[in-house]
């Protein structure tokens, strides 16, 4: 069965319980991070804001807020990595809450352990899961230089250090093998996975974005929001990632409850419900996320039936 819910509340932006639905308060901000100061300017209506072409000021407001509204005491990432907003993060575990609540009788679950399928060198999720809704995280990353900056953070933040375990992919094949152990049991999986099919293709779409942004067109961009090859494109691109980890989800189906991903092209998320149609999961949710005029879409899938579920609820859940 395949069922589309409607973005948070019903109305546009952001979900309704993101700490970031109103204008950045960049005084705020500013105060948990004084190196942001640098970079804030006013616009051509006097609204004070930041260069988003620029990737020292994406990386110096990221760092702002997270130490603001999640409580981080040390947040870093190496040159060229991924810069991921911490809003449209958010807004992600925002709405897998949501969907864990809908199997939960309405609320949503305190014990929640989630795995984080490419947590990457910035662990923005696990911060914001720990920090909003006390979840426990395992990240699993196929680069060692990003667990290892990683690491850095975990063990800089006691929130982290007692809520988050990191394992390394060590076969770029595999999504859930080789990362998920016999005796797991994981309440969530949540992905962003790689967008593009190539190089070339990571490279033409940065250069759209940054004519978006700054109205020229470059022969050479740096990309605002970072990224290295690994967390940008792979070998078939988005589709055939999302199609690596519904074949593989099915093995793990009785140790996991909800399994999701972001999916960033509409005809991915059709394919996507193809193949867990063919996969015979037993219910598909796609979740549509409204940010400004901008649409993401989450689909997520389980295994397990009413029955199983309402076990996994009892066994684990408060309800």
């Amino acid at each position: 069965m395949t069922i589309t819910l409607p973005a948070g509340d019903g109305k546009p932006g952001l979900h309704f319980r993101s700490l970031h639905r109103e204008r950045y308060d960049f005084a705020a901000l500013i105060a948990a991070n004084p190196e942001l100061a640098e970079y804030v300017r006013h616009n051509e209506h006097g609204i004070e804001t930041v260069d988003f072409h620029n990737p020292a000021a994406v990386k110096a407001l990221n760092r702002a807020l997270l130490m603001h509204h999640y409580g981080v005491l040390f947040w870093d990432i190496p040159p060229g990595y991924l810069c991921p907003p911490v809003p449209g993060r958010a807004d992600y575990l925002h709405h897998a809450a949501d969907l864990l609540a809908k199997s939960n009788k309405g609320t949503i679950p305190k014990r929640a352990t989630v795995l984080d399928i490419g947590v990457g060198a910035n662990c923005i999720y696990p911060i914001v899961g720990r920090h909003v809704y006390g979840w426990r995280f395992v990240g699993s990353d196929i680069d060692a230089d990003a667990l290892r900056m990683a690491r850095l953070i975990v063990d800089a933040n006691p929130q982290l250090k007692s809520g988050l375990k990191l394992r390394q992919q060590t076969d770029a094949a595999n999504v859930f093998d080789g990362i998920i152990k016999r005796d797991d049991r994981f309440d969530l999986t949540i992905c962003n996975p790689p967008f593009h099919g190539s190089a070339a293709e990571a490279d033409a779409a940065a250069r759209r974005k940054v004519a978006n942004l700054t109205g020229q067109r470059m022969a050479n961009v740096e990309l605002n929001f970072g990224g290295r090859h690994h967390e940008l494109w792979c070998e078939g691109g988005e589709e055939y990632f999302l199609a690596t980890m519904a074949r593989q989800s099915v093995r793990y189906g009785h140790q996991v409850a909800w399994f999701s991903s972001l999916v960033s092209k509409v005809d991915n998320v059709r394919g996507l419900l193809r193949e867990l149609e063919m996969c015979n999961a037993k219910r598909v949710i796609t979740l549509d996320m409204a940010q400004g005029n901008k649409i993401s879409r989450v689909v997520a899938w389980t295994f397990l039936d009413k029955e199983a579920m309402a076990e996994w609820r009892d066994e684990r859940w408060d309800a």
